[in-house]
Order: structure tokens, then C-alpha cells, then sequence
């Protein structure tokens, strides 16, 4: 009986055993690390890491100290972006170092955190299910089969040694470049490396990535964020949006004096190099109204306050200071008087992301016009996130003379980057290639998602000579016209700060079939609009309506998009303006 018993259990495990070794085949496995091209974000130097996982560079190790290359094989602040319609990923990985700590939970110290973009740019978050062991497993199951970009956020207190990411045999994983956009470059300490959030993606970093939707770099160095010169040498590399040095409660214990010397140093190090902004932090724990507080907080503020203002006597450009009180900490804001939990992390994004769109000039609204946002709406006929990053490096490698900013009616012109469907290149030849013209359509775009372009340096880095918006259509289904007007205003503002040399010329909204008369009332309300921001309204689609001021279908393929005859009639329209 009791061999039958035995024979029995071995026979069950056998099965269980060849289930999971047939599941395990039936899943398609891909290894970030190995990837044709880089794939994991918030790497720096992503081609001269030692390990995959890496923050600095490999030569670090020889001018750095000891304690910060040690903890710059913790993968903070790095994730993975990648793009499936399957319906669970498997995340399985192993690390090298203690699952948790004392006082923060092994899914922030060694767990990763799953979120997805849906096609008009909402954040969606996935639970998952995991088993922490020799190898850890995330099982994130129960998702719709709808195409989606995911952000797998890493560990943020662990070195990650190997991963692979599997879906379903049927479904694939599609790996997505790493961003061109100049990133965000936080150097600083636990609390900028992430402690003590619950799970990686409530990291204020990576709260701050999403948010802004802008590639974080985070270098900070549990204990040992410093302000040391041969970190900040290494931060100069960097061609950053903004630099942010967040190292004061790792120093505030140092005299005054020192906290002033080397908070001038590192910014003196970063000017030498680099023009961009710099955003000092104080000391978050000054804020909190605790029994117990730390009088060097407050006294180590006031050093940073001062180094403050003796870089503003000393003339030194786009300095700027996040005090304790923006912050703003309340009670249940940290787990021991320091560390941010979940809801402090939260506070700290809030000021940040407060401080950073002031400085980078990066305003949000309360509408959807005003909110920028990506999207992949036309998923099956182009990618609307390769397109950007081609229109970024096409110009930086020369710069445009001319764009003409829209949606599909713009995108399916002609002329550069190329575009699957050119209903009027000869057009476009004829009259945009002599003015330098660039096309900076995306199809589908709404006024929101041309904002987010314009905020994620599309426009920054040269002078052109005309800047042309034809934008708001596909949003008539879903606003009101005022607020497509206040969306328009928005971005008009957001053009002028990037090209204040530009001639810039606002288009009406060209005419639709059934939807003629409310387009020349919203129109109406464009010009007025136009003319309060000083900026030239022009109205090309008269040219496409007849004299009863109904659309002239001849001109165009389905009632939106004109066909060569009417994309020839805009060329010649617009040609004067451009010139």
C-alpha cells in the first residue's frame, strides 16, 4: 500500500512536472539584455556597462568610491519598454542581494512593478502574482489581448543578474528603442534610489517618468549620494533636460561651509560642460513636524539656500531650488523620520513635477487638450513612437527650415520621414522641399498629442523659419470647441517658448464632410484666439469647399483627407506664407 502510494505520488509529480516543462515550452521567452539594441532604459552609458544592468560605466570603478560602485549594480530607476497583445507575461529573474529590508518590503527591494500605455496614452497598472526564491517569478495574467507598450520597472534595492520575459507561444514580445529625448538626470540618495516604496514603479523616479513621460536617469547611491566630484564629473557626460542634485540628507551632518562648497562645485562641474537647467533639492525631512526632528536638517537647508545665493551673485544661469516646504511632508509621509513610503513618494513627484514644468516651461491644464500625451491609435499602419524618434534624429542631423505640424493630413502629404501613403508628393515636392519643409504629421494625433511632441523637444535645438499647425479635427468627436481652442492656445504658447524666432501660422481647421458648419464657427473662434496671441491665422480649407460652403468631395479620398487635387490646391495656397 504504501509502494502504491509512493508510485502513485511519483507518477503526479511526473505529470506536474511534464505540464510545467510543456507550459514552459509553450511560452517565448526574451532576454533584455541581449537584445539587438538597447532596450533597457535609464542606462546612461548603456553601451560601456560592465554588466547589463549597470548605472555607471565600467571605468567608474576606478575613480569612484567603493560604496557607490558597489550600489550602481542596483538596477534603480532602470525598466524595460516593450509592446505585446498577450495575454500574460511571465517575468522571471534572480538577484544577488537580500530580498527586503527592515524597513522596506522585498516587492520594492527585489520585485519589478508592470505598467502599460493604452492607445490614447492612459496609464494602466497590472498586478501581478510572484514567488520570491532562488528565482524570482512575476506571473501578470488576466490582460486584455489589445496591443499595448508595457513598462517593466526593476528592482530598486538589488542587482539583477539575468532576466527573461515570456508570453504565450502565439503572441510575441516586441522590444521598443530606448528614448531619444533628453532625459531628466537625478543624482542623489536612498530616497532618490527609491526607498522605501512598496514596489518599484511608486519610486518618486519612476513616478516622475510617468508622469512627465520623460526618461529618468537615476543615480542615486543609498548613504552615499555626496555631491563627490568624480560622481559629478560623471554627471556632466550627461546631456541632459534638466540635472537635478538631490544629495543633501546624505550630507547634512558636514558643516555648513562644506554643504556650500560642494553644492558650488558640482555646479560650477555641470556649467563647464553643460547649459542646461539645474534643480537644487533641500532636505525633505526638515518639513516634517517630528517630536524627535534633526536641527542639522534645517541648518543644512539654510547652507543650500545659501550656495544658492551665491551662485545667483555670482551670474550663473538657470539655477534653481526646491525647498523643504514645497516638498511639504506630512505625518504619514515617511517610515522613520527620512525615507518617503508609498504616500511621500507621492508628495515628493508632486513637487517635483511642480518645480520641473516650471522650469522646463512644461504647463499642464485640467482638460484633455492641455494634458499632453502620447498615443498609437494606428498601431497596423505606423508606429507613432519610432516616427518621433525619427523626426528627432533627422533633426539633429540638419535642421528644418519649415514644419508643418498636424495629423493624418499632414502625415499623408509627402516629403520627409517618410510615411506609408503620400496622396500628394508631387505637391509637396513642388512647394515644400524649396522652403526646407519638414512633416511633422502624426495620424490620429488630437492637440494634446502635438503638445506632448512639442514638450519632448521635437522643436528644440534650432531656429525655423515658419512654424505651421493644422491640428484639432480629431477632436471635434470628443471637445467642445472651446476647449480645442484653449488646447490650441496652450500649444501656440508651448511653440513660441521653443521658437521665439519663428513665424508661426495657426491653421483653421480644414473642413470635414457633415461637419462644415461647425467648423466655421470653431474657426471663428481660432482667429480670435490667433489674434490675442499675436500670431497669424490663415484658413487654407476655402480652398477645398464649394460656394455653397459644403466640401468639395472631388477633392478628396472619404470626406477628411484630400486626394492629390486637393493636397495641390493647399500647396499653392499656403505657398506665399511659407516663403
Amino acid at each position: 500500500m504504501v509502494i502504491l502510494n509512493i508510485r502513485t505520488a511519483v507518477i503526479v509529480v511526473s505529470t506536474t512536472l511534464l505540464s510545467l516543462v510543456v507550459k514552459a515550452q509553450e511560452y517565448s521567452w526574451w532576454n533584455p539584455a541581449t537584445n539587438s539594441f538597447p532596450a533597457i532604459e535609464g542606462q546612461a552609458w548603456p553601451k560601456e556597462v560592465g554588466l547589463p544592468y549597470d548605472r555607471l560605466p565600467a571605468r567608474a570603478e576606478k575613480t569612484v568610491q567603493t560604496n557607490v560602485w558597489n550600489i550602481s549594480h542596483q538596477t534603480a530607476g532602470l525598466s524595460i519598454r516593450f509592446r505585446t497583445p498577450a495575454k500574460e507575461i511571465i517575468v522571471r529573474y534572480t538577484v544577488s542581494g537580500k530580498f527586503e529590508m527592515p524597513h522596506m518590503p522585498a516587492t520594492g527591494v527585489s520585485g519589478v512593478d508592470l505598467y502599460a500605455i493604452d492607445p490614447n496614452g492612459a496609464w494602466k497598472w497590472a498586478s501581478g502574482r510572484y514567488t520570491f526564491g532562488d528565482t524570482i517569478t512575476y506571473k501578470f495574467s488576466n490582460l486584455s489581448d489589445e496591443a499595448r507598450e508595457y513598462r517593466l520597472y526593476l528592482p530598486l534595492y538589488n542587482n539583477v543578474k539575468w532576466m527573461q520575459i515570456g508570453v504565450p507561444g502565439n503572441t510575441a514580445v516586441v522590444p521598443l528603442q530606448t528614448r531619444k529625448e533628453k532625459p531628466i538626470v537625478v543624482y542623489g540618495t536612498s530616497i532618490a534610489q527609491g526607498g522605501c516604496a512598496s514596489r518599484p514603479g511608486l519610486a518618486w523616479t519612476n513616478l516622475l517618468d510617468r508622469q512627465m513621460d520623460r526618461q529618468v536617469i537615476d543615480l542615486g547611491f543609498s548613504g552615499n549620494g555626496k555631491l563627490e566630484p568624480p560622481v559629478t564629473a560623471l554627471v556632466s557626460e550627461i546631456d541632459a533636460k534638466v540635472y537635478v542634485l538631490d544629495c543633501l540628507p546624505n550630507i547634512s551632518e558636514l558643516p555648513p561651509a562644506e554643504i556650500q562648497e560642494r553644492v558650488i562645485t558640482a555646479v560650477h562641474t555641470l556649467r563647464k560642460k553643460r547649459t542646461a537647467p539645474i534643480l537644487l533639492a533641500a532636505n525633505s525631512a526638515a518639513s516634517l513636524q517630528s517630536l524627535n526632528g534633526n536641527a542639522s536638517n534645517a541648518i543644512a537647508n539654510k547652507a543650500l539656500q545659501d550656495a544658492y545665493e551665491k551662485l545667483q551673485s555670482e551670474g550663473v544661469k538657470e539655477v534653481y531650488i526646491l525647498n523643504a516646504a514645497q516638498i511639504n511632508f506630512d505625518l504619514s509621509a515617511t517610515v522613520d523620520g527620512v525615507h518617503p513610503g508609498d504616500a511621500g513618494m507621492l508628495e515628493y513627484t508632486k513637487a517635483y513635477e511642480t518645480s520641473l514644468r516650471n522650469i522646463l516651461h512644461e504647463p499642464t491644464g485640467t482638460i484633455n487638450t492641455t494634458i499632453p500625451c502620447r498615443q498609437y491609435r494606428e498601431l497596423h499602419r505606423y508606429d507613432w513612437d519610432a516616427r518621433h524618434n525619427e523626426l528627432l534624429t533627422m533633426n539633429a542631423a540638419k535642421a528644418p527650415k519649415t514644419v508643418l505640424m498636424g495629423n493624418s493630413i499632414t502625415h499623408f502629404w509627402g516629403g520627409l520621414p517618410a510615411a506609408p501613403i503620400a496622396r500628394g508628393a508631387d505637391s509637396w515636392k513642388e512647394v515644400m522641399d524649396p522652403v526646407g519643409a519638414r512633416n511633422f504629421g502624426f495620424g490620429w494625433d488630437r492637440v494634446e498629442n502635438v503638445l506632448w511632441r512639442v514638450y519632448h523637444d521635437e522643436l528644440d535645438g534650432y531656429n525655423a523659419n515658419k512654424v505651421y499647425i493644422a491640428i484639432g479635427t480629431n477632436n471635434l468627436d470628443m471637445n467642445t470647441d472651446e476647449e480645442i481652442i484653449t488646447g490650441l492656445r496652450a500649444l501656440v504658447k508651448a511653440i513660441r517658448q521653443r521658437q521665439p524666432k519663428a513665424g508661426i501660422l495657426l491653421s483653421g481647421i480644414l473642413p470635414r464632410l457633415n461637419m462644415e458648419k461647425r467648423i466655421v464657427g470653431i474657426n471663428q473662434g481660432i482667429m480670435q484666439m490667433a489674434g490675442e496671441e499675436q500670431v497669424q491665422f490663415i484658413n487654407p480649407g476655402t480652398v477645398l469647399l464649394k460656394p455653397d460652403a459644403t466640401i468639395d468631395a472631388s477633392l478628396f479620398t472619404d470626406g477628411l483627407h484630400p486626394n492629390e487635387t486637393g493636397y495641390n490646391k493647399l500647396a499653392h495656397f499656403l505657398q506665399p506664407y511659407l516663403q
